[in-house]
């Protein structure tokens, strides 16, 4: 065994005490890390024939890197819709990557940690209060959500035509309808072969909303003469968390053939909260929808799901079945992710969802997500009264769109949230709404409380006043 690596064997204890010291530091000073850092050029970096050993390599990383590292995961950042990880949902992580299992099959030989995942699953369905017709999996992000879901729909609308595109291609085009589909799903609808000028456009509601206008969704529909389609609705838009009419589409659905898809990245929590659960009424009868753990979970990254019904899940394995997929009959009965999803290798994903499910339960999300949205609201009546600022849309959830009044409005904002993000004690982002530059604040962070919102409302305050 080369020397570095026996040395690390028979020190591993202290490799991983050292790096849980590193990370614990971090963590115990998250308040005063940096939103954002200055990035000189990184130094030449060569690959040494010799290396430093684990220990070495932790102090290198310290000394060189950790500056780099910006409170991420800190209450905040409100840049990109972007979460913590909850003490819980941290040490299932360390162990998901100490366990290192490659999660597919929840019976047999050589792993069944798929059993934890569909429990997990289970778990999140009744957080969801989603009838158990929904199966799901977890994938990297909401990207990789979006994709699967859209790439069962593909399969149904092509079974619907009598052909079978995941063995024969996509030999004509069809229809996605969508009125504000998040870049993520255009994206997966490209990367599907479906094409983005294939979306037929659904008008919005008049008066600053987002949400799709059900008469013209309708008529679009006829206009199709009852060839099958896809849509995609929004549980929760990115700039102003506007939901479609979900009730209204599901009755929509009863009488037109189509695959119904619900983007919820973030939006589907709005079910925890008593003020606005009403707004995913009717959701239960959609096809698939996507939601992303690394949002309003508080998970790390790289960890999202999707719920398909479960009675297509032929179609979803004729879409992703591996090249020697063993099963015969019902796959449910021999089940393996390998055939459910695009990755042939899988990390062990729900483990921090299922440590953190177990942890905090229904009430300690209820009161997280409550939390948040009482920030956004303040912080949006703190913007509203301010002269010297204009929301964008109302304060619908968790997310604040707004910009600087006035005239030369447009450059001002954008000056505005430079200077706030130097400061590096808050993040946010720039966005385009309504053909106007404004800016995002998204809280969803299980550490962001009132006092982070008067922080950052007397940082406003200051740094608009030097404008």
């Amino acid at each position: 065994m080369n020397e570095r690596l026996e040395k690390d064997l028979k020190s591993i204890d202290q490799v991983l005490n050292q790096t849980l010291d590193l990370g614990l530091a971090y963590l115990n000073r998250l308040d005063s890390v940096p939103t954002s850092v200055e990035v000189a050029e990184a130094d030449k970096i060569i690959l040494e024939d010799i290396g430093l050993g684990g220990s070495n390599t932790i102090e290198q990383f310290k000394n060189k890197y950790e500056k780099l590292m910006v409170a991420s995961a800190g209450p905040r950042y409100w840049g990109f819709v972007t979460g913590g990880s909850t003490p819980a949902a941290l040490a299932g992580d360390i162990l998901a990557s100490i366990y290192d299992q490659n999660t597919q099959t929840n019976k047999g030989h050589g792993d069944v940690s798929a059993l934890i995942e569909f429990q997990t699953i289970d778990l999140l369905l009744d957080l969801f209060e989603l009838p158990k017709d929904f199966m799901g999996g977890f994938v990297t992000g909401a990207t990789m959500s979006n994709f699967t879901c859209l790439g069962v729909a593909r399969q149904w609308v092509g079974n619907q035509l009598g052909m079978d595109i995941g063995k024969d291609g996509m030999t004509r085009p069809f229809k996605v309808l969508s009125a504000v589909p998040h870049s993520s799903a255009i994206k997966a609808l490209s990367m599907l072969g479906l094409g983005s000028k294939n979306i037929v456009k659904v008008k919005v509601l008049e008066g600053n909303r987002e949400a799709i206008d059900i008469v013209d969704l309708e008529q679009k529909i006829k206009e199709l003469h009852g060839e099958p389609f896809i849509l995609i609705s929004s549980g929760g838009t990115v700039n102003t968390v506007d939901f479609d009419d979900l009730e209204a589409i599901a009755k929509l659905k009863a009488k037109y053939n189509f695959w119904w898809h619900i983007d919820a990245a973030f939006g589907g929590f709005a079910i925890l909260s008593k003020d606005h659960k009403h707004l995913l009424k009717g959701w239960e009868k959609a096809d698939s929808i996507t939601i992303d753990g690394h949002k309003w979970l508080n998970v790390p990254y790289e960890s999202a799901f999707y719920f398909i019904n479960k009675e297509h899940r032929l179609l979803q394995v004729e879409t992703f079945q591996n090249s020697n997929a063993p099963y015969l009959g019902d796959p449910l009965d021999n089940f393996n992710y390998l055939n459910f999803l695009p990755e042939n290798s899988r990390r062990f994903k729900a483990l921090p969802a299922w440590f953190t499910l177990t942890a905090y339960g229904r009430m300690g999300y209820q009161e997280i997500i409550e939390r948040n949205i009482t920030c956004a609201v303040e912080l949006g009546n703190f913007i509203e009264q301010h002269d010297k600022f204009q929301l964008l849309a109302p304060v619908r959830l968790n997310t604040v769109c707004f910009a600087l009044a006035g005239a030369d409005a447009d450059s001002k904002t954008k000056v505005f949230l430079n200077k706030l993000n130097d400061t590096g004690k808050v993040f946010m982002t720039p966005t385009n709404f309504d053909g106007k530059s404004g800016i995002r604040a998204a809280i969803v962070n299980w550490r962001t409380t009132i006092k982070d919102i008067e922080l950052v409302q007397s940082l406003m305050t200051e740094v608009v006043s030097g404008l």
